[in-house]
């Protein structure tokens, strides 16, 4: 591990079987809990959900970790399968559980299902999907339902109210709160002509992760 310090934030390599990993702290100055947030098949931290979280969430106690997988670190353009994706995820949670605090495991529709396959083994105290991809487009038959289902741990769910890999009504009921982003696309995009703006739709959704995890034990 190395670490690198920047002016707001720490930025840490850790050696992972899949290869180089990279977490981006953004710590809380009295934190509570940390919050581990990776990165979906198709972009990497930039994502607006997990940018919006990183600079809401330090305020409310809670320090993000932005986690980069090994493929994206690599330079990578495609992910690689779903065990490798865990693979790298297990190499990471030892320095995500390093501050000594509970960690909530979250990702973003690839990262999303990592969390949800590993939590019970890894231990994390909930679990955060945003944009879970419940079925691929237009394939509702193909659920992925049973990794959400199998989280075993407390989970909060974010989805885009237009997202075509699961409207947050095709989802099955379960032991997991489901919030809504009106209007929004799998990456919480939302149309211009649409009844709010897409500031409106961000705070929609940390407004929801913050007090969700409020409410954790």
């Amino acid at each position: 591990m190395s670490p690198t310090e920047t002016a707001r934030t720490t930025t840490e390599t850790v050696d992972t079987d899949a290869g180089p990993a990279r977490i981006t702290w953004l710590p809380a100055k009295k934190p509570r809990l940390v919050l581990a947030a990776g990165h979906g098949a198709g972009g990497g931290i930039e994502a607006r959900d997990l940018q919006a979280l990183a600079a809401a969430l330090p305020a409310h106690g809670v320090s993000v970790a932005l986690v980069e997988q090994p493929w994206r670190v690599a330079g990578k353009k495609l992910a690689p399968a779903p065990k490798t994706l865990d693979t790298g995820w297990r190499g990471l949670w030892p320095a995500l559980t390093a501050p000594g605090l509970p960690v909530v495991a979250a990702g973003r529709s690839a990262g999303a299902r990592v969390v949800c396959r590993t939590a019970t083994e890894l231990g994390a105290h909930a679990v955060l999907a945003l944009s879970f991809p419940l079925h691929p487009p237009g394939k509702p038959e193909k659920s992925r339902k049973d990794e959400l289902l199998g989280s075993g741990v407390p989970t909060l769910v974010v989805q885009g109210g237009h997202d075509p890999f699961g409207r947050p009504a095709e989802f099955p009921p379960g032991e997991y709160e489901i919030t809504e982003v009106p209007y929004g696309d799998h990456g919480f995009a939302v149309p211009k002509k649409a009844d709010l703006t897409q500031d409106q739709a961000m705070e929609i959704l940390t407004a929801a992760v913050t007090a969700w995890l409020d409410r954790l034990p």
